[in-house]
Formats: structure tokens, C-alpha cells, sequence
């Protein structure tokens, strides 16, 4: 049976759902590249408002991460994937990294967190010393819990910033400071308007030399840097001039086959929102590097690439929208509902095209349910499937 799904241009399409479902895989880490999902948080619907603070489901929120640590990978938890500054306020990130960061020990999970600034108000320039204070405070909570930090991107900074060297300092005292080594994320305006102008510049080549200078002054306190600027010849460039032992983590949602396999020199870790929604896939591309097999892996994640593109298309920042559809669509949580209401940011053919493209990945473990959750997100919408 098929299943008729609009079309951008007003029309409509028939689909045919897939009668093979990727097979359910459970293994180790793996070991020759680093492999983390940035994971997406299950609002509580029944318990959520629009003037109340986010509420989140627990323990659907927390299965979804053992679900990713059995197929090997690690969780990048409380990033904006998580909806940092999209719904999910600190209190509400700092519950989630102390729960998240207990259950990674109960099963040996890889884990980072992020650590920023967002318990500042928003609508406010704050001086240099309360930015890096809240810097301090996520720090210092994320690495009670025992977790490694991904120092990220701060719209405070950037509005309080004067220059290139006020990011030094702010940087530079958190680095000197840090118990353990940290992550440095650059997340690009096109996943943060906020943030244009990141690091003292918006010249790209200008604002590169300062983010290097930081991890050229603390090597040791540096375990990687996560780039996410959708700009494979940047991060090729910026992994390049990397210090020895300093990680590059791809944050690059539409170049990562290539960026993870590497020009045969240097290769890039992952960090990635899309390894949520194709992560039984990545799992399996993860396998073939470490079987030393390039070519399979290639073959299993490019053909993944458009449904990342489509997800992550402009405006980039709601592509949380498009991975929480498909864990729905998945079985992994029993509705779509976002903190925040973000459920609305992607309209009904940017949805139908994204079940398409998953449904032809076989990243749906029962075909029919995800057919039957699509036809009710139709009919609520008014269209007859």
C-alpha cells in the first residue's frame, strides 16, 4: 500500500514504505575514530505549557541514550540538539547532564556534556566577569557529575565581546582552570544567528587564527575542537593546523563521510545531531572503519547525506524538529511534542519529505508503525492519506 505525502510545490506524491527495516545491532565503542550523537530530549506533553518551564520524560529521554550507547556510540548530551536555547533552559540542562552523566557510568557510555552560559538573561549585555562566571558555573557542574565538557559557544559573550581579545580572556581563564581537558565548540550563525561575528570577526580567515591561538596556548587542556560551520574546506584547514593530539571533531551535518574518513593524512572525529535520527547506520559505518574497510564505510553513510541536507536545511537551527519526527516515527517516544513547542518550526512537506528519505534508509525498525504515525501526522493536518 502507499501512502500519499505533499509536495513543496503543492502536490502530492506517492510513497511506498519499506519492507526492510535496518536489523537491530549492539556493540562495543568504537576505537578508530570517536563517534558521539548529540541527543534530542522527550518532552513531558501532558505536563508541559507554553508559560511554564520545559518538563521533560525521563525516562524516554534517558532509554534514547542507552539506545545509542548499546550500538556503540557516545552521547553528546545537553547540546543545542538537546534544544540549548530553544526550549531547554539550565536548570533544565543541568538535571539532564546529572542524570545522563549517572547513567553513562552504569553501563561504561562515552559521555561530554555542554557547559555555556545560557542561565544569563538574555535581553541583556552582561560584563565580561558574570559571562565567565556562568561559564564557571556549568564547568564546574558538569565535571562534578564526571563528565568531560564541550565548552560551547555563548550568545553572551558575543554581545558582551569588544574584540578578538576579550574572547582570549574569557577562554584563556576557563582553560587555566578546568580539571580535565575540555572540548571547544565553534557552532556557526547559520545554527545561531547570536553568534555571527564568533571569536572577534566575522572574516572567517581572521576569526580562525584567534580560536587556534586559544588551542595553541593550552594544548593540554584541549582534548578537541568540535566545528560546526557547514564548511568542509574550513575544517580541513583548521584540523591541519591543529596541535599534536588535539582532536577535530566534525560538527559538519552536511560533509561528514568525507570529513571522518580523511584525506589519507588526518581524519576527523564525530560530533554530530545527525548520528540521533541514523544512528543504527553510523553504528555500522563505525564497524567498517575499524575493520579497516573505507569503502564500506563510505558506502553506508553517504547515502545518508540528502536526509541530513534536508534536515539541517535553512533555517538550520530547527533541524531539532526533523530528528525528533523520525524518533517518533521510530517507536523511540510516543508523540511529537517538543519543549517549547518547536514541533511547529518545520512544515508538513519538509516533515513528509524527511519520513520519505528515513523510510527509504530503513531506519524505521517497524515500517508499518512509522506508515501509521505518518497518516495520523497527515490527518491531523487535514490531509487525506
Amino acid at each position: 500500500m502507499s501512502i500519499r505525502l505533499p509536495s513543496v510545490d503543492g502536490g502530492f506524491r506517492l510513497h511506498s514504505p519499506t519492507v526492510a527495516p535496518l536489523a537491530p545491532l549492539s556493540c562495543g565503542p568504537a576505537h578508530s575514530r570517536a563517534f558521539h550523537a548529540a541527543a534530542h530530549v522527550v518532552a513531558d506533553p501532558l505536563s508541559a505549557s507554553a508559560d511554564s518551564e520545559p518538563v521533560i520524560d525521563w525516562e524516554t529521554t534517558l532509554a534514547f541514550r542507552h539506545r545509542l550507547w548499546a550500538q556503540g556510540l557516545g552521547v553528546a548530551e545537553a547540546m543545542d540538539t538537546a534544544q540549548r536555547g530553544m526550549g531547554l533552559d539550565w536548570p533544565g540542562a543541568a538535571e539532564l547532564i546529572r542524570r545522563s552523566a549517572a547513567e553513562a557510568r552504569s553501563v561504561g557510555g562515552r559521555i561530554v556534556c555542554g557547559a555555556g552560559t545560557d542561565q544569563l538573561a538574555a535581553d541583556t549585555v552582561h560584563p565580561l566577569a558574570a559571562v565567565t562566571a556562568a561559564y564557571e558555573e556549568q564547568l564546574a557542574h558538569v565535571e562534578a557529575c564526571g563528565a568531560g565538557a564541550v565548552l560551547m559557544a555563548s550568545r553572551a559573550l558575543a554581545a558582551a565581546a569588544r574584540g578578538p581579545e576579550d574572547y582570549l580572556e574569557v577562554y584563556g581563564g576557563l582553560l587555566r582552570q578546568s580539571a580535565r581537558p575540555v572540548v571547544l565548540h565553534w557552532l556557526g550563525p547559520m545554527f545561531d544567528p547570536a553568534l555571527e561575528g564568533y571569536w572577534g570577526h566575522e572574516d572567517l580567515d581572521e576569526a580562525t587564527d584567534v580560536f587556534l591561538k586559544i588551542v595553541s596556548g593550552f594544548p593540554e587542556k584541549v582534548e578537541g575542537i568540535k566545528v560546526s560551520l557547514l564548511n568542509a574546506g574550513r575544517e580541513v584547514d583548521i584540523r591541519r593546523r591543529l596541535p599534536a593530539g588535539v582532536r577535530c571533531y566534525t560538527g559538519d551535518d552536511y560533509h561528514y563521510p568525507e570529513l571522518i574518513a580523511g584525506d589519507g593524512e588526518l581524519s576527523s572525529d564525530a560530533l554530530l545531531g545527525i548520528f540521533d535520527p541514523i544512528a543504527p547506520i553510523a553504528a555500522r559505518a563505525a564497524l567498517s572503519l575499524d575493520q579497516g574497510d573505507p569503502t564500506g564505510f563510505r558506502e553506508l553513510l553517504d547515502p545518508t547525506v540528502a536526509l541530513s541536507r534536508h534536515l539541517f536545511a535553512p533555517p538550520t537551527r530547527y533541524y531539532k524538529t526533523g530528528v525528533v519526527l523520525l524518533a517518533w516515527l521510530a517507536g523511540y517516544q510516543e508523540h511529537f511534542a517538543m519543549v517549547g513547542g518547536l514541533h511547529s518550526a518545520r512544515s508538513l512537506p519538509h516533515l513528509s519529505s524527511a519520513y520519505e528519505m528515513a523510510d527509504d534508509l530503513g531506519l524505521f525498525p517497524d515500517p508499518e508503525l512509522a506508515e501509521a504515525r505518518m497518516r495520523q501526522l497527515l490527518s491531523l493536518y487535514g490531509v487525506e492519506s
